[in-house]
């Protein structure tokens, strides 16, 4: 029977690096990517409303994004959608968990269009919608 040396090293446990490295390169990647995505949305040529009590918030991974063009299209993670895909989609995303609506309309976008998208929402039991605004 052998005993424990701690002068030995083969002895001591050894923490890998490589697995570890390979772990923070994967995540640092994965959250670059994200952040491409987040600002796709930002960048989209829609002109928000201005707001004097405007208030940011962080927008978190549960909450969609439904963007409305001046025109009146509907679009969301860069997809143009009709008022039934975007259905759909709010359809299946709320059957999962309690989901937010954010939503971007363009400064000249007809109110119907709006009122659209909150339709859609109240049929699929969508309580949490927000109104993007910007800062004067």
């Amino acid at each position: 029977m052998s005993r424990f040396d701690p002068k030995n090293i083969y002895d001591r446990p050894q923490i890998q690096m490589v697995p570890l490295i390979d772990v923070m390169f994967f995540t640092l990647i994965f959250f670059m990517v994200l952040s491409v995505y987040y600002h796709v949305e930002a960048q989209m040529d829609i002109r928000i409303p201005h707001a004097s009590q405007a208030k940011e918030e962080q927008v978190s991974s549960t909450q969609i994004i439904i963007n409305i063009t001046a025109a009146g299209k509907f679009i969301v993670n860069g997809r143009t959608l009709s008022p039934a895909a975007l259905e759909d989609i709010l359809q299946k995303l709320s059957s999962l968990s309690q989901q937010s609506v954010i939503i971007r309309a363009d400064q000249k976008t007809f109110h119907k269009y709006v009122i659209q998208v909150l339709d859609i929402c109240a049929r699929n039991d969508i309580r949490d919608v927000s109104f993007a605004t910007s800062e004067n």
